[in-house]
């Protein structure tokens, strides 16, 4: 695993201040610095239920769509029919690649695909900028982001918000592989199913450089004790189950039934704690959606950043939602890191400030009570 250096914890650590992007130092900086130089502001969203929510709860799971996770003969009855009484269902929800890493990387920093991330970065290896383009996209190829690139969690630091990301079976906090390495944990093998790729923090030096990165990217065991009090539990909790639990593997690696079965099971036995700790209870929203949809469903192509990972609808759930309503509004996964910007008052990243972008409003805050 590669060492982090606690030296440059300004990068994303608590006591930063001053611009989300940081300053350009090199030539090759200065280049991704330009991709975006001033990030969109955040307009006050009139749907967010009076500015009342402060704790988001984010669960990423794996490779289904919309059809086979939604429809009525779904093998997932406890998110297709018991969660889905009490939450807002995202019926045009969309992906943005048919490879986890770009869907993942673009909730967490607006980023696009790239040919390295679009093949899941099996060797990990940084990104050569080349250029930028709008909105705020650095150009080139290569799966590690410098450290001038911003993320969401950067931002919530800049803000004196917390965050965590909780990987399931990772083990060592802030898992990754060195630079210039082949990624050991691209399947799953008997002493781990944690896959390097659904966990966006460590393909951002900005992120790996801090030490926020060893207190923040922790194994999912953690979270059972962080939800037991208001306090322990961060503002943005971004939840990867391992390549078993996510619905990804089937079988899993141990034999056992995996797929949408296996991610349903998973969900019965955590998400009951999220929605009793008091955190979810006082401010709380859980989104709960999948990386990309197996297959070629039909893709809404006129969302800005586009929809070419098909569409896989997503589940959202709060006191300030309505259970068993819909949403036909469409999205994509850089709606989502819009709409968890605006309940923080952040400058939208990347393609969350691409004009024309939808994020959450009245459609989904559907009780104002």
């Amino acid at each position: 695993m590669a060492a982090d250096n606690p030296r440059k914890r300004s990068r994303t650590g608590k006591r930063r201040r001053g611009p989300i992007v940081l300053a350009c130092i090199t030539a090759a900086v200065l280049v991704a610095c330009q991709a975006n130089p001033s990030p969109a502001p955040g307009p006050p969203a009139s749907g967010i239920a009076d500015g009342k929510l402060g704790h988001v709860f984010v669960i990423n799971l794996e490779n289904k769509s919309y059809a086979k996770v939604w429809g009525a003969d779904s093998p997932a009855p406890y998110l297709s029919k018991t969660l889905r009484d009490q939450g807002v269902l995202l019926t045009e929800y969309y992906a943005i690649g048919h490879a986890s890493l770009p869907n993942y990387i673009a909730q967490l920093s607006g980023q696009g695909p790239n040919p390295v991330t679009s093949s899941d970065c099996h060797t990990y290896v940084t990104v050569t900028v080349t250029g930028t383009a709008g909105p705020g996209q650095v150009q080139g190829s290569g799966c590690v982001y410098p450290d001038s690139v911003p993320t969401l969690a950067g931002q919530l630091s800049a803000a004196g918000k917390s965050w965590k990301g909780y990987m399931e079976d990772m083990g060592t906090p802030c898992r990754h592989p060195e630079i210039g390495a082949k990624d050991p944990n691209q399947n799953a093998s008997s002493e781990t199913q944690y896959a390097t790729r659904h966990n966006p923090f460590v393909y951002f030096t900005a992120i790996t450089s801090s030490p926020e990165c060893q207190e923040n990217v922790v194994d999912f065991s953690s979270l059972a004790g962080d939800l037991t009090s208001l306090d322990t539990t961060p503002n943005l909790s971004y939840i990867s189950p391992d390549l078993c639990n996510d619905g990804h593997d089937d079988p899993c690696h141990d034999g056992s039934k995996g797929g949408l079965p296996r991610a349903d099971a998973w969900l019965k036995k955590h998400v009951p704690d999220i929605l009793a700790s008091a955190a979810f209870k006082k401010d709380g929203i859980l989104v709960i959606t999948f990386d990309e949809a197996k297959g070629k469903e039909s893709a809404a192509s006129s969302l800005p950043g586009g929809a070419g990972g098909g569409r896989v609808g997503a589940l959202v759930l709060s006191p300030h939602i309505k259970g068993g309503t819909t949403s036909q509004r469409a999205y994509n996964h850089y709606s989502l890191l819009g709409s968890i910007e605006d309940i923080f008052g952040l400058p939208y990243l990347g393609y969350a400030a691409a004009p024309g972008l939808n994020r959450f409003s009245t459609d989904v805050y559907t009780n104002r009570s």
